[in-house]
């Protein structure tokens, strides 16, 4: 009798993947279902999501391009091979004639498709920013629509002039100034028909040749600034006010121009002018002597201010015969001057003031011999003042501003910068400064002031007792190294929600850690609350 067979277990036998077959898991499945192959969709799995988007994913694309490749490889290797291969060659067919069929012409751009107003609005947003020079130029050289929008006249109405070799040796200067000259030669009757504002820095021997173009192709100017500008000739300056009949603004700081020159243009363009802004020295006499003999009698905005080198001479300037000669002024500059203003003298009536002056700056780092009277002089009838400006006059005091006719000044900055410390400031009398102008002041400088920290506590409280429940106007407050305390503090920063500036530097009664500028809301606010979390 055989043995009985021993029976081993059953294997299911593990067959081999087909070729061209991958393995494929659950997840490959899910994907699969959800974007299929012949779908034209993919999937993008990111950290929180699972984003279907159109088009293949690169990962099968990738794999369909080596599939095609290597099918092609394949169907290289099969052809023929020998005489036989020619005629296994399919013939080509002939393909129809299309000579009815209209040509389709390349795409020309956006460029051109943008119409030409937006494009030109477009080149003014630029040249606001930048300048018309050198974009303009560049944006030129782009395409026949591109060069159209930058010839435009109305983006060339401020333009600045700089030769580029600015500094270099005296005989590059010159070349750079005779090349960029050449270029102005066709600049000026094809770009330059409306420009209004022209600035020339660092021109030194072609400067009268630049006027002759200006006169000759800007018949709308009415503006023109001259820095570090050398050679300009009284024919130059004259010719040009005959030339340009809408020129009313003229600013030569920082530029060697001889006062005949400005005396003689003044004398040609003087009763249109509106603006002037000068450099103290010592031919500055002349000119002002122009001024005060109605020269100018239209004239808005005067400025003069010392340039690099301080000039010390003091500057005699009559107050009552400048009233007199430029009557309409709204704004009086007089920078860093040493101004010794000339003694009205006994029974001289008061002079017919400034009536529409907005502003007076007489700030200075210099000795300045402002006083109460000479305030009064200027400011008796001067109602709409808005910003004045008396940084470094360390002989006017809260009573003389107090008697001042404006009753609206929105800023007025008293500080005191390097003054030395044998004046003797005064102590009280800040309170009369804000109980007169709280409801209009939003910006106010009192740093330097020797005023007490009562006084000064006061003064403050002004702004916190508005009255309807209005919020104060002011935005910007400047106590630097004076004796506020942390209470005041506090109490101006919590009645003024609208302050964005407050300097606290070098304030001797405040802890060490908040002696220092805020500026920005945030800022100020967190001040505020170091303020009411530090104990007192």
């Amino acid at each position: 009798m055989a043995a009985p067979a021993t029976r081993h277990p059953r294997r299911r036998a593990r067959t081999a993947p087909l070729a061209g077959t991958l393995a494929r898991s659950a997840e490959d499945w899910w994907w699969d279902r959800l974007a299929p192959s012949d779908s034209g969709y993919h999937l993008l799995q990111a950290d929180s999501m699972l984003l279907v988007l159109p088009g293949p994913s690169p990962a099968r694309a990738r794999v369909r391009f080596r599939a095609q490749r290597r099918a092609l490889r394949r169907t290289q290797r099969q052809r023929p091979v020998g005489p036989s291969a020619a005629a296994a060659k399919p013939k080509a067919t002939p393909r129809p004639e299309t000579a009815s069929t209209p040509q389709q012409e390349p795409d020309a751009g956006w460029g051109d498709r943008v119409p030409l107003e937006i494009l030109v609005q477009i080149f003014g947003l630029l040249v606001a920013a930048e300048g018309p020079v050198p974009f303009l130029g560049r944006a030129a050289r782009v395409c026949r629509r591109w060069q159209e929008a930058a010839s435009h006249p109305a983006l060339w109405h401020t333009v600045t002039l700089s030769p580029p070799l600015a500094g270099r040796p005296a005989k590059g200067g010159i070349k750079a100034e005779k090349k960029l000259l050449s270029s102005l030669e066709w600049l000026m009757p094809n770009r330059f028909s409306q420009l209004q504002r022209l600035t020339l820095i660092h021109w030194k021997s072609q400067i009268h040749h630049v006027f002759k173009l200006v006169g000759e192709s800007c018949p709308r100017l009415t503006f023109l600034k001259l820095s570090d500008c050398h050679g300009v000739t009284t024919d130059a300056l004259v010719m040009l006010a005959k030339a340009c009949h809408q020129l009313h603004s003229l600013d030569l700081q920082h530029s060697m121009v001889e006062s005949t020159a400005v005396v003689s243009f003044l004398e040609e363009a003087g009763p249109r002018m509106r603006k002037l802004w000068l450099t103290y020295s010592s031919q500055t006499t002349a000119i002002l002597g122009a001024l005060l003999s109605s020269c100018c009698p239209q004239l808005q905005v005067l400025e003069v201010s010392t340039g690099i080198n301080r000039n010390s001479t003091p500057l005699q300037l009559p107050v009552e015969a400048l009233q007199r000669g430029c009557p309409q002024l709204q704004v009086l500059r007089l920078l860093n001057l040493v101004w010794l203003p000339k003694p009205s003298g006994r029974g001289v009536a008061r002079g017919p003031g400034f009536p529409r002056l907005e502003e007076l700056c007489l700030a200075s780092f210099a000795c300045n011999f402002v006083s109460n009277e000479v305030l009064g002089r200027l400011l008796h009838g001067s109602p709409n003042l808005r910003l004045l400006d008396l940084r470094g006059c360390a002989r006017i005091t809260p009573a003389g501003l107090r008697d001042l006719p404006c009753q609206e000044l929105e800023q007025l900055h008293l500080g005191l910068y390097g003054v030395s410390d044998r004046l003797t400031l005064a102590k009280e009398g800040s309170p009369l400064l804000t109980q007169k102008w709280y409801r209009t002041l939003r910006e106010l400088d009192l740093s330097g002031q020797g005023f007490s920290e009562k006084d000064l506590e006061q003064a403050l409280a002004a702004f916190s007792g508005t009255p309807g429940g209005s919020h104060p106007a002011l935005c910007s407050l400047n106590l630097r190294g004076t004796r506020v305390t942390p209470s005041t503090i506090s109490s101006v920063v919590s009645s003024c929600p609208g302050l964005l500036y407050l300097n606290l530097e070098s304030c001797r009664c405040l802890p060490r850690g908040l002696k220092r500028v805020y500026r920005g809301l945030k800022e100020v606010q967190r001040c505020l609350e170091q303020l009411l979390t530090t104990p007192s």
